[in-house]
């Protein structure tokens, strides 16, 4: 199996032996979004180019999995500005610089500075690694990789404290299980689930019960989240998905006080 492994602390897979970085949803532009409804958050993408750099040493390759532009239809100025002002310093940084297309990447050619390889959505396929974003079909060819890994949930694991207290913590999932439905002839040994690099996301609770994970294969049941290890940025193995559930809302009995369903 190939050696990947996530950067502790930050939202990045390393495969150093094969001198790859792999990252996704950016989601350069979200912060203008949230400004426009009155929630000020400052642009993340300054910190997302310091983790990039910070990480690259001994990697010769970026991949980029999926949305790196927020605003769909149309763009933003941030985007305009900031698009091409992270693409610019990840070609100084490596030989390459891949991007899988993701759903938000629609008309994302013109922000990218030339040099930066786009791959359609279907995937793209490096040696026995397979890489998608995640909301459609991967290809037959990326379908066959003994690793495959994609982003789009945004993961977090949620959990709660004795008096009700919810918080969101980033996670990567590990699926050692792909479940054969017969639309492949070929099925990953292993799949990664990665976070957003983007912090001002929040995220999708993937321990939430009733929730449904994003795409295809988790919508047809290719993938099953309770089967994923979860495992924090800090590098903790926080266990089975399946044994982390929470439930997903709350009721008060007549009493008032709160019940659990």
């Amino acid at each position: 199996m190939m050696s990947a492994m996530p950067i502790v602390g930050r939202p990045i897979l390393s495969l150093r032996d094969e001198g790859i970085l792999v990252v996704g949803d950016l989601h350069i532009g979200v912060e203008s979004g949230l400004g426009a409804r009155g929630i000020h958050v400052p642009s993340q993408t300054f910190m997302m180019e310091e983790e990039i750099a910070q990480t690259a040493d001994g990697h010769q390759r970026l991949v980029v999995i999926g949305d790196v532009k927020h605003q769909v239809p149309g763009s933003t100025p941030q985007e305009h500005k900031e698009v091409p002002r992270f693409f610019e310093l990840a070609l100084n940084l490596f030989e390459q610089v891949d991007v899988v297309r993701g759903n938000h990447d629609a008309g994302l050619e013109p922000f990218l500075p030339e040099g930066v390889i786009v791959h359609p959505a279907s995937g793209l396929k490096i040696g026995e690694l397979g890489l998608i974003h995640g909301h459609t079909w991967p290809s037959t060819e990326v379908m066959a990789s003994k690793l495959m890994v994609m982003a789009h949930n945004h993961p977090v694991l949620q959990f709660r404290d004795g008096v009700g207290h919810r918080s969101n913590e980033p996670c990567w999932v590990r699926f050692h299980k792909t479940h054969d439905q017969g639309r492949y002839l070929q099925i990953p040994e292993e799949t990664i689930l990665i976070p957003a690099l983007n912090r001002a996301l929040g995220g999708s609770p993937v321990n939430l019960e009733g929730r449904k994970l994003l795409g295809p294969l988790f919508r047809k049941g290719l993938l099953d989240p309770s089967d994923g290890i979860a495992y924090l940025l800090d590098g903790m193995k926080v266990g089975k998905v399946g044994d982390l559930m929470v439930p997903a809302k709350e009721r008060r009995s007549k009493s008032g006080r709160k019940r659990l369903r």
